[in-house]
């Protein structure tokens, strides 16, 4: 394992619930930005890996919450991810960028609140 793997595998193995989360989202965003360059592109193909890349990072998400402790809040964040996870896919079949950006301003503002309350 090389330097910068094992310093990745030690903060993620590392950080706090808050902190997982954050990194979740900023590599969800991460992969739906390059997906945009890659559709602009035209690696329509690339494009697609990208996007069910972030679409399994959301799926995670939605997994992961807790909706008897989390009540309210946690099935609202739920009934989100599943319209990040629908726009994705008509983004993917489409190829259209629109969706995926709309994708990406939702996720950065989730990503701000949780940066504010875990970091």
């Amino acid at each position: 394992m090389d330097g910068i793997a094992a310093y990745k595998e030690n903060t993620i193995s590392t950080a706090s619930p808050g902190k997982l989360i954050v990194i979740l989202y900023e590599g969800a965003i991460n992969f739906l930005n390059q997906a945009v360059v890659e559709l602009e592109g035209g690696n329509v193909g690339e494009k697609g890996k990208l996007i069910v890349k972030a679409m399994d990072i959301i799926v995670e998400l939605n997994c992961c919450l807790d909706t008897d402790a989390g009540g309210e809040a946690a099935m609202s964040l739920r009934r989100l991810y599943h319209f990040m996870h629908r726009h994705l896919s008509e983004a993917n079949a489409k190829a259209d960028p629109r969706p995926i950006r709309e994708v990406v301003e939702l996720l950065k503002e989730l990503n701000e609140g949780w940066k504010a309350i875990s970091i």
